[in-house]
């Protein structure tokens, strides 16, 4: 079984929250049996798959076997060609350096509203980046965007390998 999963803004990857009072799966799927391929951080929002089935969880997450994983970020600034080259190229991190992701910069994207809305700024522009990388380091999209000087003000996963979460409203799912 494969359950894709539109995660909302400040969900847990987790069926248990350990007491820090922050929604968590089990509020949104009631399926015995089923756990995470991969994570998606509290405060980002959009795909998450999760399987019964052990080698696939294991394909999906394990980044030795470089599944594609598409995001669309929201960041701050207006990127320029050679902020966009250097995610192409990779990035130094603390962790060392991304692999190569594939990036454009694409028009705001027809999404629905966040809860909270992004903190909106009159002097400060912004635009939307789709970012697809291949490694699953830990905040790895945002630590990026920081990396090129463009923070991420917003971070939805749209694409995981060939599923998307494309008519899927957040806290909502559906078997692939």
């Amino acid at each position: 079984m494969l359950i894709l999963f539109n995660k909302p803004w400040g969900v847990l990857s987790q069926f248990t929250d350990e007491g820090s009072g922050h929604p968590t799966l089990a509020d949104y799927i009631d399926v015995p049996g089923v756990y995470p391929a991969g994570r998606l951080d509290r405060d980002s929002e959009g795909l998450l798959l999760l399987t019964d089935d052990g080698r696939l969880q294991a394909r999906i997450a394990d980044p030795r076997h470089k599944v594609a994983k598409t995001y669309w970020a929201q960041v701050e600034g207006e990127p320029d060609t050679a902020a966009l080259e250097a995610l192409r190229r990779g990035v130094r991190l603390k962790d060392g350096m991304t692999r190569p992701a594939q990036v454009e910069r694409i028009d705001p994207p027809t999404l629905w509203p966040r809860d909270p809305p992004v903190r909106f700024r009159k002097s400060v522009p912004d635009c939307w980046i789709a970012l697809t990388i291949t490694e699953g380091r830990n905040r790895q999209v945002r630590r990026m965007t920081a990396a090129v000087g463009h923070p991420t003000l917003r971070l939805v996963r749209w694409r995981v390998g060939d599923w998307s979460v494309d008519t899927i409203t957040p806290g909502a799912w559906r078997e692939a």
